[in-house]
């Protein structure tokens, strides 16, 4: 910490300010957004400066202004990377499905700039060892090559709605422009497109299929989770198509090592008792029978 306040210093001298001038900055910035924790008095600045003191936030803030720096940079002086964020989210495992914020702050990423020229995306291959050269590339670049605009979510690991296509914990991509419900027969189940639904309970990732004014979300087959009839789209809305999944696999087996059968949690009280009884009670008729449901999907 001292050395960070050190180099605090350092980039206040390299601008020739000293701390009455950044006492004053700091009122500007104090009175623009009507709080008095922006301040930044120059016995404290001198703390922060030689004795290790850390700033709050709001001070965080001020510095950033004041010395024409973004803020992440004073942040890497106390150790602290915004970028290297996301590689902590393994750090909490939240239960339900939810939408995942991608940061577009970052300038620039690494990324392969040189592969080996016997590289074949017909084989499957070690991508590692495939990479010659890594390389900076501003996400500027990278912006210019999105025709799209897609959603990322994250499947929770209690949400068993696709399992075992879609293992809990997985990384999915959504695009949003496909969010007309395709509507005919399939040949498999990973044919079938798959959808990123909101409900009023939150996000799931499903099949779906309409009947009259409702939208059907149905699980996979060996899901414990129960069908949904939801009315559309006053509770439930279809925000685009899976498009990508990025998923580790093993770890539901590994969680238990007695070898025993994972055990699923039991379906909600308030959810259907059955598929079957879940579709009668929206048209009033009875299922077709097993064979030409798995012609369908």
């Amino acid at each position: 910490m001292l050395s960070a306040g050190i180099d605090l210093r350092k980039i206040r001298d390299r601008l020739g300010l000293t701390m009455r001038d950044v006492e004053n900055a700091s009122v500007l910035i104090a009175r623009k957004h009507g709080s008095e924790e922006y301040l930044i008095p120059p016995s404290r600045l001198s703390d922060i400066e030689t004795k290790g003191v850390v700033p709050s936030v709001y001070r965080f803030f001020s510095l950033a202004a004041i010395y024409r720096r973004p803020i992440k940079t004073l942040f890497r002086l106390y150790g602290i990377d915004l970028d290297s964020i996301s590689s902590e989210w393994a750090s909490s495992q939240p239960a339900r499905s939810h939408v995942v914020s991608i940061e577009r702050e970052q300038d620039s990423c690494t990324i392969p700039v040189k592969l080996d020229p016997g590289f074949d995306l017909r084989s499957t291959s070690d991508l590692g060892r495939m990479v010659q050269e890594w390389g900076t590339v501003p996400l500027s670049l990278l912006d210019n090559l999105a025709s799209q605009n897609f959603t990322y979510a994250f499947i929770g690991h209690e949400d068993l709605t696709m399992y075992p296509i879609l293992q809990p914990g997985s990384f999915v991509q959504v695009d949003e422009s496909r969010t007309r419900v395709a509507d005919r027969q399939w040949r498999s189940e990973y044919e079938r497109p798959i959808y990123f639904v909101e409900t009023r309970d939150g996000f799931t990732c499903c099949w779906c299929s309409f009947r009259l004014n409702s939208l059907v979300l149905q699980p996979h087959p060996l899901s414990p989770m129960p069908v949904r009839i939801l009315k559309h789209p006053q509770e439930a809305e279809v925000i685009g198509q899976v498009v990508g999944v990025a998923m580790r696999i093993g770890d539901l087996a590994a969680a238990d090592d007695s070898g025993e059968p994972r055990e699923f949690p039991p379906q909600r009280p308030d959810g259907p008792s059955s598929p079957s009884n879940s579709l009668r009670a929206v048209n009033g008729t009875d299922l077709p029978p097993s064979s030409t449901r798995k012609r369908l999907g």
